[in-house]
């Protein structure tokens, strides 16, 4: 089926996901370009309407969709959220972030306000190459289904479960679990915490980094630094952290 009109039902639908309140009533993100659309149907995805400009074809992503869509450039352009897009673009079942009743074991990532969506997506990016278990988000987080996070994760965002609820009382559950709980804080020692077999990660907002309340709980550590900079980049300065933690924990 051709669409040629920008008015259509299902092109207007499909716009609303670029907005929150969009995406939580249809509970579908939207996904852009052939890297992140193969990506996420690699990754076992629920791609529910497949989009592809007419004159292109993918008989593979075609089949992994539950609807397909042929679409002029027009139409295309008045979807998605990036100046150029490329051909194809796709509605995604967005996945269920209720935190677990029991976390996995290994390395957890959490995030204390982190509102950056550059900064978000690009620390889930990290932690899933740094072997993180998962990503525990609070409530005051960017939205890990908006298009600039997605498009930061560059498809990580399907690699790794992600969880979004009250922080204080997730954290306080892991702790009481055995997990070490650490956070990056200007006021923590410059010596690693031992993190053990079961470990927290927890980055604070770019601006007032870990609230005192979690702060409190948590094993607080400082990046050594060596120049005249007193703090980094919230994705910079996680980067690093996951780095040392989840070699930490393998050695």
């Amino acid at each position: 089926m051709l669409i040629q009109s920008t008015q259509n039902d299902t092109v207007k639908r499909t716009r609303s996901l670029a907005a929150k309140k969009g995406r939580q009533e249809t509970g579908l993100h939207l996904i852009e370009g052939e890297r992140l659309v193969r990506e996420a149907i690699a990754s076992g995805a629920q791609i529910a309407e497949l989009f592809m400009e007419e004159g292109r074809e993918a008989e593979d992503m075609a089949r992994s969709a539950q609807r397909v869509y042929t679409v002029t450039r027009r139409v295309l352009e008045s979807m998605t959220d990036t100046g150029t897009p490329q051909w194809v673009c796709a509605s995604v079942h967005t996945p269920d972030t209720i935190p677990p009743e029991s976390y996995p074991e290994g390395f957890i990532v959490a995030l204390d306000r982190v509102q950056d969506p550059g900064n978000l997506g690009t620390i889930l990016r990290t932690a899933d190459a740094m072997g993180a278990s998962g990503l525990l988000l609070s409530k005051g987080c960017a939205d890990p289904f908006s298009p600039k996070v997605l498009r930061s994760t560059m498809g990580s965002v399907y690699h790794i479960p992600l969880w979004q609820g009250e922080l204080i009382d997730e954290l306080s559950c892991l702790a009481a679990a055995g997990y070490t709980l650490i956070c990056g804080h200007l006021e923590g020692g410059e010596t690693l915490p031992a993190p053990g077999k079961n470990c927290v990660l927890v980055i604070g907002n770019e601006g007032s980094g870990v609230s005192d309340e979690i702060g409190d709980i948590c094993e607080k550590y400082r990046l050594p630094m060596f120049g005249r900079a007193e703090s980094l980049n919230a994705s910079v300065a996680a980067g690093i952290l996951m780095y040392e933690i989840s070699r930490a924990m393998r050695e």
